[in-house]
């Protein structure tokens, strides 16, 4: 799969989405970010606490922050999915 260059077209979405705490919604919001043939999709209020990623089944890479507690209030939180395609280009 090609690396992603300056000369090749991507699009990026972003999403205040409300809430990811209930159940499947990840998988929800990929199935949108296909619809969309976007590449990297933003997402604000994931309401999901701690720091990681997860590789959904349909290969996209989510990375996601929240609150440090693992005991915290599900309020706030941030997260990116990154396409196959995008998951290429990514460094770190």
């Amino acid at each position: 799969m090609p690396l992603l260059t300056t000369r090749a077209t991507i699009y990026l979405g972003t999403w205040n989405v409300r809430t990811m705490w209930d159940t499947g919604r990840a998988f929800q919001i990929a199935a949108e970010m296909r619809r969309y043939n976007l590449e990297v999709l933003g997402i604000s209020e994931t309401h999901w606490t701690q720091v990681g990623q997860q590789r959904l089944t349909s290969e996209e890479l989510l990375l996601y922050s929240g609150h440090e507690e693992e005991n915290a209030r599900h309020t706030q939180g941030v997260a990116s999915i990154l396409s196959k395609q995008a998951q290429n280009a990514l460094i770190g």
